[in-house]
């Protein structure tokens, strides 16, 4: 792979723990992994980034991530682009299903991706993510600015005593949303440019690092 941009940003204080959706303290350490096995499901998809199709979850073998992948997620502008194209958006509703007498929290997302941006243009890489019937996510937004053609990766973090915990012992489904944008600013009108969650080197994966506790009893 080469080299590409990174950059990390904190999600803000939204993401602090709320009345009852938590129960094991947000100030302890986090737990191993459990051994059980986790299954994710697609439950439903909207947006005009990721058609019918194009996106798919995993679960890591080692139970701490799991990664969406995306296979036609690009926003572009300029040359022939359509005045749509500039924009470009994706909202999964997602089962998690882990084993029993544990809960989890997401610590961290690593959003990766490729940008293609002329001189005087630009793109924005936007995201946040929620358990079910819980406050959204503050969206963390990272800028890239022309002239680039390289991967890029963004990695989001979240501290341990903001972390949001799946309430024990229910079924929530997690919900992420993520958006690309470009403005063709001052470029030349006849180039293309264009922000992707996809790479060169075949690596789409956006990952999302899972933060494991014992919920009470067990």
């Amino acid at each position: 792979m080469r080299k590409g941009m990174t950059a990390s940003a904190a999600l803000l204080s939204a993401l602090a723990l709320t009345t009852g959706t938590a129960s094991a303290s947000s100030t302890s350490a986090v737990e191993p992994p459990p051994i059980g096995k986790i299954t994710l499901n697609v439950l439903t998809v909207n947006g005009s980034g990721c058609p019918a199709g194009t996106a798919a979850v995993a679960p890591s073998k080692d139970n701490t991530a799991f990664t969406v992948t995306y296979s036609n997620y690009t926003a572009q502008a300029g040359g022939n682009s359509k005045p749509t194209d500039f924009r470009k958006n994706c909202q999964l509703s997602l089962g998690v299903h882990i084993p029993q007498g544990f809960t989890y929290a997401i610590a961290s997302a690593d959003y990766r991706g490729f940008a293609s941006l002329a001189e005087g243009a630009s793109g924005v890489e936007r995201a946040n993510y929620y358990h079910q019937g819980s406050p959204q996510s503050t969206p963390v937004s990272h800028t890239i600015k022309g002239k680039v053609s390289d991967n890029w990766q963004f990695t989001d973090s979240t501290p341990v005593a903001e972390l949001v915990w799946k309430p024990c012992g229910e079924d929530r489904n997690f919900n992420i949303n993520t958006e690309l944008r470009v403005d063709k600013g001052s470029s030349k009108p006849d180039q293309t440019s264009f922000l992707s969650f996809d790479s060169t080197d075949g690596d789409v994966r956006t990952i999302y690092q899972f933060a494991w506790k014992k919920c009470p009893g067990h």
